[in-house]
């Protein structure tokens, strides 16, 4: 069997990075004799990835202006108002390989959160044209996020795996009856220990994660984190570990951290982790924090995966309904609107330390069924092609 992942950008965001490694070690280990391959974006940035059979090219591919192809795409957009011509030609990178795979997963986990996707909608509607298998694995989606094209897209998959309850429930309420629930398979990748840095206490260590999306988003973020560190640095005696884990250009974490490091640098307790990590030495580090302050998804599964009491820096479905399916409630996730308050964040800092034990215990507990549900979505893709 031949399998295609694609709607990933690259790896440059260590999320996406993990998404792939740990789905494609899942894809091995429970289908022995597929071949995975991978479209990507930024195909270089993918290149380390183990278990994968190939990586190509899955960038779009942008019109050149007065070309056959924008001529005719004009015509049809404005006569028919038919993009389709057009679309289909940008992501001919993917869609060139359609034809050669039995399987195509859409991966991007939270793409669908981001508004209309008309270049994935064209891509799913050409796999079912050719007769291909069609999944969306691991998404989450909110109701807000949902539109009627986007519905009539959805219905097109042959198989949707969301990693959460909260997508897993709104999609069955909108009438799509191929949802699964599983988990993310990032809570099964594997961890890499490097060294420790310098400044590093062990057993004493808290890991902040901060992004540039979130500071966007709420401008008042950022002074309510900065809140954070003086308040552990005043009232414990850890030190501080700063964590990127995407380097995107305009939405780099080491360039917001790398300003933050540099007003508490001085303390001697403030240090910085290197841009250049792969997502499983982020994980490495991430397993040995007491604690883990996190924006980033696939960052706080990293230290939830390593039993690490966790604040989430939420902004979406997914950072809810995750920690719905480890505790049973929404625990320790503070919505977007709630960042700017500094007394929240220390709040629920201080809440970590209170009930650390019962926190580690409890993810100790559920961690083997959210892992064993992340393997699950293998055994649906092999009951989708064999029956």
């Amino acid at each position: 069997m031949k399998i295609m992942m694609f709607a990933h950008d690259g790896s440059l965001n260590r999320g996406c990075e993990a998404i792939v490694r740990s789905s494609a070690a899942l894809l091995k280990g429970g289908l022995k004799q597929s071949k995975i391959y991978l479209a990507s974006g930024k195909p270089e940035s993918d290149k380390g990835i183990p278990q994968l059979d190939g990586v190509y090219d899955g960038a779009a591919v942008p019109i050149r202006k007065y070309s056959a192809d924008w001529w005719i795409s004009s015509m049809r957009v404005k006569w028919f108002r038919d993009e389709s011509y057009a679309l289909g030609r940008i992501h001919r990178n993917i869609i060139n390989r359609i034809g050669d795979m039995d399987v195509l997963l859409s991966i991007g986990g939270d793409n669908y959160c981001y508004g209309e996707q008309p270049g994935w909608y064209e891509i799913d509607k050409r796999i079912k044209e050719k007769g291909k298998k069609l999944v969306l694995w691991g998404c989450s989606i909110g109701e807000e996020d949902m539109s009627p094209r986007k519905l009539a897209d959805l219905k097109l998959f042959d198989l949707i795996l969301t990693r959460e309850t909260l997508t897993y429930n709104m999609l069955r309420s909108k009438g799509l009856h191929q949802v699964r629930l599983v988990a993310d398979p990032a809570f099964t990748m594997e961890k890499e220990e490097l060294e420790l840095p310098e400044g590093w206490v062990e057993g004493n260590t808290v890991g902040i994660n901060f992004s540039p999306l979130v500071s966007q988003r709420n401008p008042g973020s950022r002074e309510a984190v900065e809140g954070l560190i003086r308040h552990i640095l005043e009232t414990t005696d850890m030190a501080i570990a700063l964590t990127p884990h995407v380097m995107e250009h305009g939405n780099n974490d080491y360039e917001l951290l790398k300003e933050l490091h540099a007003s508490y640098r001085d303390t001697g307790r403030v240090l910085l982790l290197p841009d250049h990590c792969s997502a499983v030495q982020y994980k490495g580090y991430i397993a040995r924090m007491r604690f883990f302050v996190g924006a980033r998804t696939h960052a706080t599964i990293a230290a939830y995966s390593n039993c690490v009491p966790t604040l989430v820096l939420g902004y979406s479905v997914k950072s809810k309904g995750i920690a719905r399916d480890l505790f049973g409630e929404e625990k320790l996730v503070l919505d977007l609107g709630e960042l700017s308050d500094g007394d929240k964040l220390i709040g629920g800092f201080r809440t970590l330390l209170a009930e650390e034990k019962e926190i580690r215990e409890t993810l100790r507990k559920a961690l083997p069924g959210i892992q064993a549900k992340s393997g699950k979505a293998v055994q649906y893709i092999k009951e989708l092609v064999y029956g």
